[in-house]
């Protein structure tokens, strides 16, 4: 679906995107009685003495992330993405990392798990996470 002005929206394609993650979070909430934020399970996934899950869990979920996207790419036209190069990755990879510790979680916790359960916590985190990201669109575009 073509939208006026935006040739390079994809409406529906975000939409069942969305439906998929809220799905995820949702079963995995009701069934796991866990939080789906990847920082989370990442940290669950690493730890050497974690009482909570079992750490398989945490790597199926891990795994599925990249697995998914490589599936989306091989079985539609969509295009093949590009990264940074390694420097760049670890540098940022970093920086998200202090990020969702000093925030007590990540955009995915916060954002569509805290958010859903109206915790006042992720309603303050996401706000951040916006006005930083509006802030960043607007400074790289009067410096380009």
């Amino acid at each position: 679906m073509m939208l006026p002005g935006f040739p390079d929206a994809a409406p529906l394609e975000g939409f069942a995107g969305g439906l998929l993650i809220g799905l995820a979070a949702a079963l995995m909430l009701l069934g796991l009685g866990r939080i789906a934020g990847v920082s989370g399970i990442a940290g669950r996934a690493f730890a050497i003495n974690s009482s909570s899950l079992p750490k398989s869990s945490a790597w199926a979920f891990l795994v599925g992330l990249p697995v998914g996207a490589i599936l989306i790419v091989l079985a539609t036209s969509a295009e093949r993405p590009e990264f940074a190069g390694w420097p760049i990755i670890l540098t940022a990879g970093l920086i998200v990392g202090f990020g969702t510790r000093m925030g007590s979680g990540c955009t995915s916790g916060h954002g569509v798990c805290g958010l859903s359960r109206f915790s006042q916590r992720s309603i303050v985190a996401t706000l951040t996470f916006i006005a930083t990201g509006v802030a960043t669109v607007f400074i790289m575009g009067a410096l380009s």
